[in-house]
């Protein structure tokens, strides 16, 4: 039987990642540091992925699992010096934690093996996070390590949605987990050094920053402009579904994601066409309203100092469009709502940082937010920053355009 070894035995490393190689007849190996999942993983042996929507539940059993405590530095190099493929989903912070533990593995299988090269499926939600990782790999291994040779770094593009549970449903069985229907992993198909493992539900792509840069600028950006619409309309709304099935906030959104695709269409001629897109975008769009995932307006747009940011899912595109001489009212629109945002969890809180960069945005001011906290440059982006302080202004005079249309 051949064996994957996961590092992040969370949401999409269990419902995913997990998913998808067990299904196809792999031995799966969890590595992560919270001993009750890992000791409830070799005692059970599987676990259940449920799948939720609209219509009945599905569940899907995940067989020939165990798990190893990332303190087990010895333990986890074994798991890597015999395994097929790896995979990495602990989310970017997580990422230089676990490096080390992957050195080891990687030292260990070229002491006894000398060339047997190990693909590691990057399932990060990040652009550029085969960069990232070969930087972190190259702090750590030793000069005349040959890691272009030995290692693939393979970036992916994460479209998996992944419901929220309540406490009590993680406390009902601790392995469960849910998922939405769609269980497609895009990913590098030139980084591989070993075949492609044959696995359901895989989908190697020749460009994959093309495919990376769809998920931000189309799925990333479609969350974040129905979230900022969506409370701007009515600040009592909880889940995103609900937002969406107003007509003002379905239609607003649908416009600004189509937007978006115009971009990507000029950006990348021969991998995508408008009717490709606007298909992706209504299939996004139906997949945003499953109730059943439970996705609310305050997950899906808080943390506006990173999703506000230069290189993330609304400035870039905007940036481009503006460089590109397209229309991007509508992404403009939705980044200068997002300045606005103020959505609470279910205990009437804000998110923390959400707190800073609106008090900062009162206190310090608007350029100093475009500036110094999402990275915006005089010099360079003078055109973005005119066009945000004049939609800026005019909400500040005329109110938001679905408070007019209401």
């Amino acid at each position: 039987m051949k064996k994957i070894v996961i590092f992040g035995a969370g949401k999409i490393g269990r419902s995913f990642i997990g998913q998808l190689f067990s299904l196809s007849g792999y031995k799966v190996v969890f590595v992560d540091v919270f001993e009750p999942i890992i000791s409830e993983l070799n005692r059970r042996k599987e676990y259940n992925v449920i799948i939720k929507s609209d219509n009945k539940d599905k569940i899907i059993k995940v067989k020939n699992v165990s798990g190893v405590l990332a303190t087990n530095v010895v333990q986890v190099a074994e798991e890597l010096l015999d395994c097929d493929i790896a995979a990495i989903s602990v989310g970017q912070n997580g990422l230089s934690k676990v490096i080390s533990l992957v050195v080891n593995g990687l030292v260990l299988r070229h002491k006894k093996y000398g060339h047997k090269p190990l693909d590691i499926i990057l399932a990060e939600n990040m652009r550029n996070a085969d960069v990232f990782v070969e930087n972190l790999l190259k702090k750590q291994l030793r000069s005349n390590y040959p890691l272009d040779e030995l290692v693939g770094l393979i970036e992916t593009s994460i479209g998996k949605m992944v419901p929220i549970m309540t406490k009590q449903e993680q406390g009902n069985d601790l392995l469960t987990v849910y998922a939405e229907p769609y269980n497609t992993l895009i990913l590098d198909k030139n980084a591989f050094k070993n075949p492609i493992p044959e696995v359901n539900g895989l989908a190697p792509k020749e460009n994959i920053k093309a495919w990376v840069d769809r998920k931000s600028y189309i799925h990333n950006f479609g969350h974040a402009a129905a979230a900022y619409a969506g409370f701007q309309f009515d600040p009592s709304i909880r889940y995103l579904a609900d937002a969406l099935k107003i007509p003002f906030v379905e239609k607003f959104t649908r416009e600004a994601m189509l937007e978006s695709a115009l971009i990507l269409v000029q950006k990348y001629p021969d991998e995508f066409s408008i009717v490709d897109l606007t298909n992706h975008i209504n299939d996004l769009l139906f997949r945003f309203k499953n109730r059943a995932l439970g996705d609310t307006i305050f997950r899906v747009g808080c943390d506006l100092s990173r999703k506000l940011s230069r290189n993330d899912r609304i400035l870039s595109p905007l940036l481009e469009g503006i460089q590109l001489n397209l229309p991007v009212d509508k992404i403009l629109e939705t980044f200068v709502n997002g300045l606005y945002f103020r959505a609470r969890d279910e205990n009437g809180n804000m998110f923390a940082n959400d707190i800073e960069f609106c008090n900062a945005l009162e206190k310090k001011g608007f350029y100093h937010v475009l500036h110094s906290t999402l990275g915006l440059s005089y010099l360079t982006d003078i055109e973005a920053i005119e066009l945000i302080k004049s939609s800026y202004l005019k909400i500040v005079l005329n109110g938001f355009s679905v408070n007019q249309s209401a």
